[in-house]
């Protein structure tokens, strides 16, 4: 699903990092080496259909790589 963050994300928490998140070596294969962790957040975002919510998103984060496989995960 194609989403937009609008505004900033808050209730950042970190949920895994390092050997615990599963996804490692996929992250380190398509992005690159870094201190990878998984972070939750809650954000409003606007759908393609113009829509906007509030909504728990979950994301990887590196540092020097930013966020990626950002996903909805409850809508609030």
């Amino acid at each position: 699903m194609e989403f937009q963050i609008v505004g900033a994300v808050t209730s950042i928490e970190t949920i895994a990092e390092g050997a615990g998140i599963r996804d490692l070596a996929m992250l380190r294969k398509r992005y690159g080496l870094g201190k990878w962790r998984k972070k939750k957040g809650i954000a409003a975002v606007r759908l393609p259909d113009g829509t906007t919510a509030m909504a728990e998103i979950h994301w990887y984060e590196a540092h020097g790589i930013g966020k990626v496989k950002l996903k909805i995960k409850e809508w609030l």
